[in-house]
């Protein structure tokens, strides 16, 4: 998905949305190896299990899949490899306050890149009990068959 704002999608985190309440989310860079931003423009990449985590005052990607570079060499990327997450100093720290103190989790929604360079949006997110995800469901089967009943909506 190539946009005019010079943004195109790499993967999208669609279970995040589903697992987790969405508070406030970052655009963050990433540190990559010549290999994972070529695995990366083949459009390759998956970070359905992947969150952030702090590690000695920095923000590491982790769990993140990219894929090794199919016309690489010996020095190829490991594709689970923990990623730093480029951020200014002050973000990282009000982001560290927020997870420590209000016991959020920061989860990757976006990966994609901006003027050809790669970025993630994280968020920082709550879990979800299983009621509010119950009745999410409920509500989007609910405007499903509305939609039917008024004709705006697909056939079946």
């Amino acid at each position: 998905m190539a946009t005019g704002s010079g943004t195109k999608l790499i993967a999208d985190n669609r279970r995040a949305r589903f697992e987790y309440e969405l508070l406030e989310r970052h655009e963050a860079g990433l540190a990559l190896t010549g290999t994972e931003v070529k695995s990366l423009r083949a459009g390759r990449a998956d970070i359905g299990r992947a969150y952030a985590h702090v590690r000695d005052g920095e923000l590491f990607l982790v769990g993140a899949h990219i894929p090794e570079y199919a016309q690489g060499n010996l020095h190829n990327h490991a594709p689970e490899r923990d990623r730093k997450l480029l951020l200014h100093r002050r973000q990282i720290d009000g982001l560290i306050g927020k997870v420590q103190e209000r016991g959020l989790t920061l989860v990757p929604t976006r990966l994609y890149f901006k003027h050809g360079r790669a970025k993630v949006e994280i968020a920082l997110a709550r879990r979800k009990d299983v009621r509010d995800r119950r009745r999410d469901i409920a509500e989007r089967e609910e405007r499903r068959r509305l939609e039917r009943v008024r004709g705006g909506g697909y056939a079946e």
